[in-house]
């Protein structure tokens, strides 16, 4: 698998920017190779519906069917552990359809941090300890933020790979927001 994949395709970004297909793709990326059965099975989703969207991702490159595997079983695996997309295009059917799928993973993160509060209760004190929210209001310029996104990218790359997990790790999802403010909403 892949490090990364790009979307540079205004069709494969509003293919990508479906609930199902990015839970699909999450679940491959985390679990490695499974049939559209085992992946309805994890989403409480159908077969049929798996098997579709499965298909579109494979149509625009961001799952394939493991090479080699019994016809029977069929399993897929996602092409890369990581999408990126172009948020900078001058081209109007490119930024909408870039907005269309930031808006979609914005939802995302926002049933997200709403799921982890309806248990936070239910984490032990040092989970909640570690675990949170938090915001800050920084003066940069578009190079410096850049920049920054580079070296919190990089800070968390070591913490990314599931065969170097430490004892006692658990999945935890960060979320990174970089949104430009106009001086007098500051």
């Amino acid at each position: 698998m892949a490090d990364s994949i790009r979307l540079d395709d205004p069709r494969a970004l509003r293919a990508y920017a479906h609930p199902l297909r990015l839970s699909l793709v999450g679940l491959l990326r985390r679990n490695g190779p499974m049939t559209a059965t085992q992946c309805a099975a994890a989403l409480d989703e159908n077969v049929p519906n798996c098997s579709f969207h499965l298909r579109q991702l494979a149509k625009y490159g961001l799952a394939e069917r493991v090479p080699g595997a019994n016809a029977r079983e069929r399993p897929w695996r996602a092409t890369a552990m990581d999408t990126s997309w172009a948020d900078d295009s001058d081209d109007p059917e490119m930024r909408a359809a870039a907005d269309q799928l930031n808006a979609v993973m914005l939802a995302r993160y926002t049933r997200l941090a709403e799921a982890y509060l309806a248990v936070r209760a239910d984490e032990t004190a040092e989970w909640r300890r570690a675990a949170g929210f938090g915001d800050y209001m920084i003066y940069v310029t578009a190079d410096e933020l850049t920049a920054l996104s580079e070296q919190f990218d990089e800070l968390l790359e070591p913490y990314s790979d599931r065969h170097r997990r430490g004892e006692g790790s658990r999945p935890v999802s960060v979320v990174q927001l970089t949104i430009p403010r106009a001086e007098e909403e500051a």
